[in-house]
This record gives structure tokens, sequence and C-alpha cells, in this order.
């Protein structure tokens, strides 16, 4: 188990997500081919992203969800939960009446017309 991704180059990280992509599609019992109709994918994007390529971010997910494995991106979507000081804040502001901005003054009718 990996303690600390923090200390995997970029490049590992890729290569490691290649390489479970390509596990868990084979697990499955799963063809290149197979895997790109059923995700809506070419199947030259399923062999760049089982190489570490991952060119659209959409297609990841599309791949992800086919495979089952779309749960990993959950605390990134999850909204996150405001503290009772977070709230109050918000909730506040909410309350506040907006500024309005000074009027000029003036009007069309007040402007004098120049002689030039």
């Amino acid at each position: 188990m990996l303690n600390d991704v923090y200390l995997l180059t970029d490049i590992e990280i890729c290569n490691r997500i290649a390489a479970k992509i390509k596990a868990v599609r084979l697990r499955q019992n799963m063809s290149q081919a197979e895997l790109a109709d059923k995700s809506g994918v070419s199947i030259s994007t399923i062999k760049r992203m089982e190489d570490g390529e991952v060119k659209n971010f959409e297609s990841l997910i599309r791949v992800l969800r086919t495979l089952g494995k779309l749960d990993i991106f959950v605390p990134l979507v999850e909204e996150e939960q405001l503290s009772p000081n977070e709230y109050y804040e918000l909730a506040s502001k909410a309350n506040k009446p907006k500024r309005k901005r000074a009027s000029k003054g003036y009007t069309k009718e007040n402007k004098e017309e120049s002689e030039w």
C-alpha cells in the first residue's frame, strides 16, 4: 500500500492509474474495443489511456464510469459542510442591504449644451 502519493512523480501516478485501468478492464474480461464501445470513446483513446496518456478528462470519467470505478471521485464532488461560523457569516452577508450608488445629481435636461 502506498503511504504517500505525494512522493510519486506525475509520470509515476499516470502510469499507475493506466495500469489500474487496464487491470480492471482485464478482470472484467473486457477487450479494449468493448470498453471503447461501452464508454463511448475511441479505441485509440483507450490505448492511449492504458499507456498513461489522458488527453480528455471527460473520456477518463466515461471509462471509469463504465468500469464501475467512478467512486474514486466522490471526495472531489461532495459538497463540503459549512461550519456553524461559516454558515453564520454567509447568512449575515446575505441579509445585509446592498449599497446603492449615489446619483450624479444631474439629468440630461440639466446639462448645458456647448456652443462647439
